[in-house]
């Protein structure tokens, strides 16, 4: 199956289980564009971090869930270093398989010919029978028998990835997400109504997809949006601290709040200058912000 595509402008990347495949651009899923940034407009956040001076920061437009038109009317700017690094396929395909496999554990279990019921007594005499010599009817030979080299589950698949490259994989994700015109940066989470019909008329009205991720830097979501959430199975809430590249990939569509885009980039960048000469590397995650 296809794990997940990366979206150029006249390419489509999938990578399918182990190889890469690139295909002409088909219009299978095409968000709709958005409209071109007015640089007239007021701009409600800025990088708080200092920008390289040989980059240039990414303006996209701020939008809101409390009215169903789509009026955007101020700009949010958002760190290049964070929002438009070069793309890494091959780090998304670590960090995805490291997702899905380092809280595995296999349950798989056989037994062998000692711990096979039976088998304690020798079938039939070593010599004068003409049979093959045999010593217990649990041989892995016979039917009924002992598993030879099988599973002797349960059996951890845990390992971790550096640091680095799972901070790598989430600037990645989000780059491509703003890329192919699938994040949106809304001012607060906010809604009128706790009604799921109005989510779903909303996102249906902005062509945002089936199924949208919505981050907020709280923990502690409003009422309206939790009861409007709560029984969707393509509406999710997620705080961005848990913001991971699996649950970005598996979305159409990412929401991202003013407050969650302060925290990403305050820890993305971050670990671009955590490690120094002196770093104490016997301690690790002690230096955490």
């Amino acid at each position: 199956m296809i794990r997940y595509l990366i979206v150029t402008s006249d390419y489509w990347i999938y990578i399918y289980q182990s190889h890469i495949l690139t295909l002409p651009a088909v219009s299978l899923y095409h968000p709709v564009q958005r409209p071109p940034v007015d640089l007239s407009r007021p701009v409600v956040r800025a990088c708080k971090i200092p920008v390289p001076s040989h980059l240039s920061v990414q303006t996209v437009w701020l939008e809101t869930l409390n009215e169903q038109e789509d009026e955007a009317k101020s700009l949010v700017q958002l760190h290049p270093d964070v929002f438009d690094v070069p793309p890494r396929i091959d780090i998304l395909h670590q960090v995805i398989t490291w997702q899905r496999n380092f809280k595995r554990i296999s349950y798989a279990k056989t037994k062998t010919r000692a711990e096979v019921r039976g088998g304690g007594r020798k079938p039939w005499a070593q010599k004068g029978t003409g049979r093959a010599r045999q010593g217990s009817i649990r041989s892995p030979l016979w039917r009924g028998g002992g598993v030879a080299h099988g599973p002797r589950g349960p059996t951890s698949y845990y390992y971790m990835l550096p640091m680095k490259v799972r901070a790598l994989g989430l600037k990645t994700a989000l780059t491509t997400k703003l890329a192919q015109n699938d994040l949106h940066i809304i001012d607060s989470i906010e809604i009128p109504s706790p009604d799921p019909q109005y989510l779903v008329d909303l996102f249906n009205q902005r062509h945002w997809g089936e199924s949208v991720l919505i981050v907020d830097v709280n923990e502690d979501m409003p009422e309206n949006i939790l009861s409007a959430t709560v029984d969707s199975k393509k509406i999710n809430l997620i705080p961005a601290i848990g913001m991971n590249v699996y649950s970005m990939l598996k979305h159409d569509t990412i929401l991202l709040t003013i407050g969650a885009v302060d925290f990403l980039e305050e820890k993305l960048l971050w670990q671009d200058s955590r490690y120094t000469a002196l770093y104490p590397f016997g301690l690790p995650y002690s230096d955490f912000p």
